[in-house]
């Protein structure tokens, strides 16, 4: 396989990048560097410098251009803007940057002839649950702007996959969490919002506290549920996702998550033991628009692609984040 991947020095690419290297793939990144990280940047793999908001820079990387073996056989997206609330207040930012940019990658994937498209969506396009586990007959009403730009971009692929040929696979995430298990790959997020890199700030004492967000839901611990998949697992759903595209399949929309939920205050105790330092939290009231739990069901991807979560149990999350947050500890002090 020769395989471009957009945002492969990010958090979740430079994983899918060491899965696709494992696979025995040629492996080309194409990413401008604002959240990813040169550190990210596997060896092995081609980089490419250059924004999805430059239609002429991927119409250069799509050709194929200096890369050996010739053209590409798939594409894998994940270069996107991910904060919900933030998209909330700069809609226009998220238009631009995840329908624009993403408009502009499928334009020159079209036109190169790549037949084969993977991208990195997310459980945000279902909204509020009206059941649970969710699985992918789920109603789609996404609550924020950033779910809406994920739905917006399926349905853009279904019809490049009708008009262009081009077979795709939409990949549902739930909570991407951990880190490479080699502690080859240790790039932390850049400012994080999700749960598990700030209850290591909070750990390492790099901010004051964390802040738990109600603890009056109906859950057993009355702190917020939610599915957590290691990016090991979601990394290796990509590989198989463009092995099944090229074996055939013309789209393919699939969740990957695990079943199973952890909440808040489980992930805060646990953090605590594994790193031997309590987390300071403080409660606070409920925050607008938070389901009191939200879970997938991923029978579909062990269905079609053979997939299941092997490494999401809340041990390896909190191991490997850990391992990754002491070796930037030591980094900063030398």
């Amino acid at each position: 396989m020769n395989v471009l991947v957009v945002g492969g020095a990010g958090y979740i690419g430079s994983h899918v990048v060491k899965a696709l290297l494992r696979a025995g793939a040629r492996v080309t990144v194409f990413d401008n560097l604002s959240s990813g990280l040169r550190g990210n940047l596997r060896p092995g793999a081609k980089f490419r410098h250059g924004d999805i908001l430059d239609s002429r820079a991927l119409e250069e990387a799509c050709a194929g251009e200096g890369v050996s073996g010739g053209a590409y056989d798939g594409v894998i997206h994940l270069a996107a803007l991910k904060a919900a609330g933030d998209s909330m207040l700069q809609p226009e930012k998220y238009s631009t940057h995840n329908i624009t940019g993403t408009l502009n990658l499928l334009n020159a994937v079209a036109r190169a002839g790549i037949k084969h498209f993977v991208f990195s969506s997310s459980a945000a396009v279902y909204g509020d649950p009206v059941y649970q586990p969710m699985d992918e007959k789920h109603p789609t009403a996404p609550a924020n702007y950033y779910g809406y730009t994920k739905l917006a971009i399926e349905g853009f692929l279904d019809w490049y996959q009708r008009l262009k040929g081009v077979r795709f696979a939409a990949l549902r995430y739930f909570n991407a969490a951990g880190y490479d298990l080699d502690g080859e790959i240790k790039g932390l997020e850049q400012n994080p919002n999700n749960l598990l890199p700030v209850i290591m700030e909070a750990a390492m004492g790099w901010r004051k506290e964390l802040q738990v967000f109600g603890n009056d839901y109906p859950t057993r611990d009355g702190t917020c549920i939610r599915d957590y998949i290691h990016v090991e697992d979601l990394a290796s759903a990509h590989v198989l996702a463009l092995q099944k595209l090229m074996a055939g399949t013309d789209r393919l929309v699939v969740n990957l998550g695990t079943g199973s939920g952890i909440t808040v205050m489980e992930m805060v105790k646990m953090a605590g033991e594994i790193s031997g330092k309590p987390v300071p939290y403080r409660m606070v009231g409920r925050r607008e628009g938070d389901p009191p739990s939200v879970t997938a069901s991923a029978g579909l991807a062990k269905q079609m692609l053979g997939w299941e979560a092997k490494h999401s149990d809340v041990g390896t999350l909190l191991r490997t984040t850990w391992k990754a947050y002491q070796a930037n500890a030591k980094e900063r002090l030398n």
